[in-house]
């Protein structure tokens, strides 16, 4: 029978602590209704009446009619000297409306000592107090052993009393906690070895990054014992961070055998982490494991090849199980099998670029050798295929010229950018215009389209919404090339384009026709484009 190991996440309490990780209410509600769908057992809200914005989360979380998760108020054992029933702090908890609590408890005798400054039998009593007190009122209540492994290491009967006053409370798991995050598998194989034995109750993990090792932890204490792992989306939370959920839920289900959430919950994961990800307002980690951009992503020529002939070659699981997909990437490492790979990815018969790959290798590698990037910029890689394909470049326009002023004409004043551009269309129409921007690249931008909407009405619904430069040869300062990203879309695409020169302003045009070309290839496929040949003529 499959061991079943509930997922409690704490993604809004403890991952918000975390630097530079701010979730409004509403974002954590939203964060709440995913989490439910992707199938965690419990969502830990927050710390009730440690914050207005904790305090207001539970009310409209209750309300959710969440399908599978409890929703978790997180607290702290009783005060000293102070009876449970008189304890704000638990008053708050119940306040709260959860049906099951998370409270917190001292399991190292240092912290006893040098934190709560009270006798170890007296911490013993506020751990039971507590638990009795909670579990008269919730169906469940959880006790995080805090240190509980460094107590482990210090004073194991002191630490191991520490569980067995919650389980005398009525406590309905023990969590242990990694809270310093500087542990190691074998630490924590030996020290749930050493709780299994002076427990009944069902154990929980709880481990922090510091070390690197909270999701190896984590999975070293489920095959140990425990039937509960506690963590958060990305691993976000204080200092290194908690365990990370997105990597240990698939290695403990589709590595180990134990069951976290059904098959079709686990298709959500790369949704999940990029959504919170998103509310959190932080750029995803393409190298992250499973539902990272790069997890699947194959660069070099030999790999590409062995991945079409059988993905097993070098793909530890299929991608589509955790909802990410397969890349060949293209760059001046890859072979005939990436450029084939991706000629049927865009939709392009392999067959009509066959007779043309070794002199677009040839122009590949030498365009990245100069810092032309192509991984991410896919739509000006797709414009070389055609121009390979075709013998010529793809262009609907001909540039004659333009002129960009930037002027700044007093000290406390934003400067002033204005373009005139020259082009030719169609029929070799002649199309001179002007426009003020921003800044140059937008003056061009709006120059440009401004001219060729006559020509071409659907740029109209075109968008520049990202704006990229990266300075390639530091060594020459401003001298140096740089190479500029664009990022474009429409009502049905989005597209990246690239361009390189040690003028950012060419570079920035490079990537800015390209950008247009390819709206026009895609929206105008079946209409004759204005080659570079036809275009001269004009």
């Amino acid at each position: 029978m499959t061991t079943r190991i509930q997922i409690y996440d704490t993604t809004l309490r403890d991952g918000c602590q975390g630097e530079e990780v701010d979730l409004t209410v509403e974002s954590k509600l939203a964060v709440a209704e995913r989490l439910d769908a992707f199938g965690v057992s419990y969502i830990e809200g927050g710390w009730p009446g440690s914050n207005p914005r904790d305090e207001a989360f539970f009310a409209p979380a209750m309300a959710l009619g969440l399908r599978q998760a409890r929703i978790v108020a997180f607290g702290s054992t009783r005060r000293a000297g102070v009876a449970a029933d008189a304890d704000e702090n638990l008053a708050m908890i119940l306040r709260a409306g959860t049906p099951a609590a998370c409270v917190v408890g001292k399991a190292w005798d240092l912290h006893v000592r040098e934190a709560l400054r009270v006798s170890r039998e007296e911490n013993l009593d506020i751990i039971r107090d507590t638990m009795r007190f909670l579990r008269a009122n919730l169906d469940e209540v959880i006790f995080d052993a805090e240190h509980f492994f460094d107590g482990w290491k210090a004073n194991p009967e002191f630490t191991l009393e520490c569980l067995r006053a919650a389980a005398e409370g009525g406590a309905t798991l023990l969590c242990l906690c990694d809270t310093r995050g500087g542990s190691l598998p074998g630490d924590i194989t030996a020290a749930v070895a050493a709780a299994e034995g002076a427990v009944e109750t069902p154990l929980g993990i709880h481990c922090h990054n510091d070390g690197e090792m909270a999701v190896a932890n984590s999975i070293a204490a489920v095959q140990a014992g425990c039937v509960q792992v506690q963590g958060t989306v990305n691993g976000v939370g204080e200092r290194c961070g908690n365990a990370n959920l997105v990597s240990i839920v698939p290695n403990l289900q589709l590595k180990l055998g134990y069951e976290c959430v059904s098959e079709q919950q686990l298709h959500g994961l790369t949704d999940l982490a990029h959504f919170v990800d998103e509310l959190a307002n932080r750029e995803p980690n393409k190298q992250q494991a499973y539902v990272g951009q790069s997890a699947f992503a194959h660069k070099a020529g030999l790999h590409a090849s062995a991945v079409r002939r059988h993905s097993e070659t070098y793909e530890h699981i299929a991608p589509e199980v955790v909802g990410n997909y397969q890349r060949v990437l293209v760059s001046d490492q890859a072979g005939r099998s990436n450029l084939l790979y991706k000629a049927r990815e865009l939709g392009i018969d392999p067959a009509e670029l066959e007779p043309k790959v070794g002199e677009l290798l040839q122009e590949l590698k030498e365009l990245e050798h100069a810092g032309f990037q192509f991984e991410v910029a896919e739509a000006s890689f797709e414009l070389l295929l055609q121009k390979a394909i075709k013998g010529e470049k793809l262009r609907y326009f001909e540039l004659v010229g333009f002129r960009v002023i930037n002027e700044k004409r007093h000290e406390n004043e934003d400067p002033i950018a204005e373009a005139t551009i020259q082009v030719r269309g169609p029929g070799g129409v002649l199309e001179h215009t002007a426009a003020m921007g921003t800044g140059p690249v937008n003056a061009i931008d709006t120059a440009l389209r401004k001219a060729l909407v006559e020509f071409y009405p659907s740029i109209e619904e075109m968008r520049l919404v990202d704006y990229k430069v990266r300075v390639l040869d530091d060594k020459h300062g401003t001298e140096g090339k740089v190479r500029v990203l664009v990022e474009s879309h429409d009502a049905h695409h989005h597209w990246t384009t690239v361009g390189v020169s040690p003028n950012v302003i060419e570079a920035s045009w490079q990537a800015l026709v390209d950008a247009i070309d390819y709206k026009l290839y895609k929206d105008t496929k079946r209409t004759p484009a204005v080659s570079e040949a036809s275009a001269n003529s004009a």
